[in-house]
């Protein structure tokens, strides 16, 4: 059984609209059942807690969807069935997702009270237009006046910027990415907008209306944002997260370095004793299984060997610090790497390996997704 501490997922799937460059599992509904709702998800977390005795849990993220939706009230009976069932570190990260609106900041206050010590709120653009084209309800100013009070509540804010937006130029990002690390956060989500399958957005792209910066306008994007960010005492951890020293996330860092987590609630993805998980997505069916089962799971398969090196190969060289190759060898029992383009990439900047640590360097980064195909066998 593995000493290092479960990372918790609870996904609450609801959302006031659809935002047009989505493809998360979220839904729209007139209405929610909010005690059955809370009944659901407290018996879908004591199944997963049955399976991992004598863990502790050492970060809760509350993820959707739209988690600030939900009542304080859930929030904190979640939180104190985690510590019931596991035990919670004591400096355990607990953060909740949430939209900048004033309805839902004013339950700040209460959400910090139930237990959140850390907000990622999502405001996506400092710019109205921009605001509208994505689809999102609240304005700037109403999004300004949320993170002042997601501030005063939480020890820890982080907040999510789209960039890369169409007609945006280089200018324009910098000034408003000078406007968001002036604002003190220690915690930024910066993301390139990407045309998803399924999404709003991507049938207007087929029908030739939306067209994103191409690939050498959107590395000058990424490589301003690194050195901007850096600068400003927030370097990238994660090829789209930034943070001072100390104000990782730590969530987050535990799917990175590929340790055990669990998911809980609709379509919630779990990893744990080399096990994959998968919970149903639609909210209705999930809800269904969980009366029937006393969980949601829709799927659980051992991985193999080699699929977890894959796995864990994939999701940590996204990290500034890269893999440990022995430790994902000892772990896994294989290293599916495939060593002479590791050296000919390393060769010419793209990648860099001391000892067992291997990590892509700030040339290599823009271009992760092609060097992992080249450098990784599926």
């Amino acid at each position: 059984m593995s000493a290092d501490p479960l990372a918790l997922y609870i996904h609450w799937p609801f959302c006031v609209s659809k935002c047009p460059y989505c493809d998360f599992n979220s839904h729209v509904r007139d209405a929610v059942d909010q005690e059955r709702w809370r009944a659901a998800l407290l018996a879908d977390l004591e199944h997963e807690a049955a399976l991992t005795p004598g863990r502790r849990v050492g970060s809760i993220f509350f993820g959707g969807g739209t988690p600030s939706l939900m009542p304080p009230a859930t929030v904190a009976a979640l939180i104190e069935a985690a510590d019931r069932h596991w035990g919670l570190a004591t400096d355990c990260e607990i953060t909740l997702e949430a939209n900048p609106s004033s309805v839902e900041a004013a339950r700040f206050a209460d959400v910090a009270a139930a237990g959140v010590n850390r907000v990622s709120l999502g405001l996506q653009a400092l710019d109205d237009d921009a605001l509208a084209f994505l689809g999102r309800a609240h304005s700037v100013a109403e999004g300004l006046g949320a993170l002042d009070t997601a501030q005063a509540a939480f020890a820890r804010v982080s907040f999510d910027l789209i960039y890369a937006r169409p007609g945006q130029s280089l200018a324009a990002w910098e000034d408003e990415l000078t406007r968001a690390l002036g604002f003190g956060t220690g915690h930024l989500s910066l993301y390139q907008l990407t045309i998803e399958p399924g999404t709003r957005f991507a049938t207007l792209a087929a029908k030739g209306e939306l067209t994103i910066p191409d690939a050498d306008d959107a590395a000058d994007l990424f490589e301003v944002t690194r050195a901007m960010t850096a600068t400003a005492g927030l370097p990238a951890y994660e090829i789209s997260n930034h943070a001072r020293p100390g104000e990782e996330s730590r969530h987050n860092l535990t799917y990175w370095r590929y340790r055990d987590y669990v998911g809980v609630g609709p379509g919630a993805h779990g990893r744990r004793g080399g096990h994959a998980t998968f919970r149903r997505k639609k909210p209705e069916n999930w809800l269904a299984a969980v009366d029937r089962d006393g969980h949601g799971i829709e799927a659980e398969d051992a991985l193999a060997p080699a699929e977890q090196a894959v796995e864990a190969l994939l999701m940590g060289l996204r990290l500034r610090e890269g893999v440990d190759l022995a430790r994902i060898g000892a772990q896994t029992g294989t290293l599916p790497l495939q060593t002479a383009r590791v050296d000919a990439l390393a060769a010419q900047g793209l990648l860099a390996r001391q000892g067992d640590r291997l990590r892509a360097t700030e040339t290599g980064m823009p271009v992760l997704e092609a060097i992992l195909r080249e450098i990784v066998t599926p």
